[in-house]
């Protein structure tokens, strides 16, 4: 089985791969970067915040901050998903939020970034969300978000917004936070602009008050700020691919799995070209090309002078481009962005940079009142449902009706025979001990399962009696999906008011956990 990169970042491990250790913000603290223009960068995230119409005044509590001369960011950043996405995706925010205002001080301010990722260009993983109301009716919104386009560049349709809001009127919750909720997407698409930008501004509404600030880098006044690290990437853009490549050999001789890879001729840029498409840029020898077109390197920087966010950055360069523009204490991120990570501090290097802090996300799954008090009869935790439904349905009741103990003591007495048997075998001829050992192996493996089989069935015939089973997936498992992948954190709005947006912003910064809603 191959070795997991994130568990073992998370443990404090894997200093080969990353520059700072998860438990090095102290040494993160210590670091100044001097050569950037905190004042320039400010006064970009206001023009975009103008145009998005979210210039407010914890926006602009937020910019004066950044603006100082010893600031720092926190940043993290995620898809524009519908209607915010999955609930990680407000979820990361909130961390960010929570872990600035943590470090925050007066003489050396640290100020919370949201990277939106208008660049990306994968509407399959930005066009759907799932809600479940207070009926367990799951709720699917799926827009149709054209493929192949960055999202920053897609307008907003009238016709999501009625979507939308056909989901709200046809949702089972209080009329009140119905009322609330449709506030926040009134609010959202009124204003107009992308896709991105609908779904920056409900990010916004959501977590401005913490303090936290939404930047889009496809808006003229940050891509601006970006093309030069872009600029220098074209003048050698196989280099960061071999480095990824490196840092892929290296993790797959130490059993990982690597995320990145890079095949030959392939650089870490994209290129939007006049069909509005987003395509990888490859190299052969000094001429680019994509699928459709060649390119010198003179006409890209001519593309990057006259339109800078025309030329955009792959997942093995995202970070280093966030980086360079941002003075970046910490980047708060989830497991893939983790292994990502770990093949990305050599790209650092080769810009001039260092990689900053990455600091794994908080983690919440919500248990709503009835799913509480159904984990508390059958004894579980939702992380264990989320593993196994069933084994956990099936064990419950086989506590309840004595069987699961019977037949585990039935199991360690068949194990202790055998045992006795094979100890036996061994005097006799010591040349059997191990096809007795493998055939007493196989015994108890089999009967194992037959239990585990027996106290599944046991669970499905329960669930097709009470639905124990089937509640418990729609809130934990829903579509299959841990919660938090999956649920948008809106269906908790909608159910309970403004109560999980206060108790998720009440966390420590990196908390992990359940959260019974009341």
């Amino acid at each position: 089985m191959a070795r997991n990169i994130a568990a073992e970042y998370r443990a404090g491990t894997l200093e080969d791969f990353f520059r700072l250790p998860v438990f090095g913000m102290e040494q993160a603290r210590e670091e100044l970067r001097q050569d950037l223009d905190r004042t320039g960068l400010a006064e970009a995230l206001r023009a975009y915040h103008r145009d998005l119409s979210t210039l407010d005044g914890n926006v602009e509590d937020a910019l004066t901050r950044l603006a100082h001369p010893a600031s720092r960011v926190i940043v993290t950043g995620q898809q524009a998903g519908a209607l915010t996405g999955p609930a990680y995706s407000v979820h990361k925010g909130a961390d960010a939020a929570l872990l600035a205002r943590s470090l925050n001080t007066e003489d050396a301010p640290v100020v919370a970034v949201y990277w939106v990722a208008s660049q990306d260009h994968d509407a399959a993983e930005v066009a759907g969300t799932s809600l479940l109301d207070l009926s367990e009716q799951l709720h699917r919104l799926t827009l149709d978000v054209p493929e192949g386009v960055p999202v920053g560049r897609v307008p907003w349709r009238q016709e999501w917004t009625e979507q939308a809001l056909a989901l709200l009127d046809a949702f089972d919750a209080p009329a009140e936070h119905i009322a609330a909720v449709r506030n926040r997407v009134r609010r959202a698409v009124e204003a107009g602009g992308s896709y991105a930008d609908v779904f920056a501004r409900l990010i916004h509404g959501l977590l401005s008050p913490a303090g936290l600030v939404v930047l889009d880098p496809l808006h003229p006044a940050l891509a601006r700020l970006m093309a030069p690290i872009l600029a220098r990437e074209l003048q050698d853009p196989l280099a960061s691919s071999a480095r990824i490549e490196d840092a892929a050999a290296r993790l797959s001789a130490q059993g990982f799995t690597p995320q990145l890879r890079r095949s030959a001729g392939a650089t870490n840029l994209f290129v939007e070209e006049n069909d509005g498409q987003r395509r990888l840029l490859r190299l052969d020898g000094q001429t680019f090309s994509t699928d459709t077109r060649e390119y010198t390197r003179t006409e890209l920087l001519a593309v990057l002078e006259a339109d800078p966010s025309r030329l955009t950055p792959a997942a093995g360069l995202r970070p280093v481009v966030q980086d360079a523009l941002l003075p970046t204490l910490a980047f708060v991120v989830g497991p893939g962005e983790i292994a990502y990570g770990a093949q990305l501090r050599e790209v650092y290097d080769l810009h001039g940079l260092q990689q900053p802090l990455l600091w794994p996300r908080l983690s919440v799954t919500w248990l709503e009142p009835n799913v509480a008090r159904l984990l508390r009869r059958l004894g579980a935790t939702a992380a264990e449902v989320q593993a196994a439904p069933e084994d956990v349905l099936g064990r419950a009741l086989g506590r309840e009706r004595g069987a699961e103990a019977v037949t585990s003591e039935k199991l360690a007495h068949i194990d202790a025979q055998l045992r006795a048997v094979t100890d036996d075998i061994a005097a006799l001829d010591p040349t059997l001990v191990g096809a007795a050992a493998r055939t007493r192996d196989r015994v108890t493996a089999r009967v194992a399962r037959l239990q585990t089989q027996a106290l599944r069935a046991l669970a499905r015939a329960e669930n097709d009696r009470t639905g124990q089973l089937s509640r418990l997936k729609a809130h934990l498992l829903p579509n299959g999906t841990p919660q938090e992948r999956e649920m948008n954190f809106l269906t908790y709005l909608l159910k309970h008011g403004e109560k999980p947006l206060e108790l998720l912003l009440a966390l420590d910064p990196g908390w992990r956990g359940e959260i019974e809603i009341p």
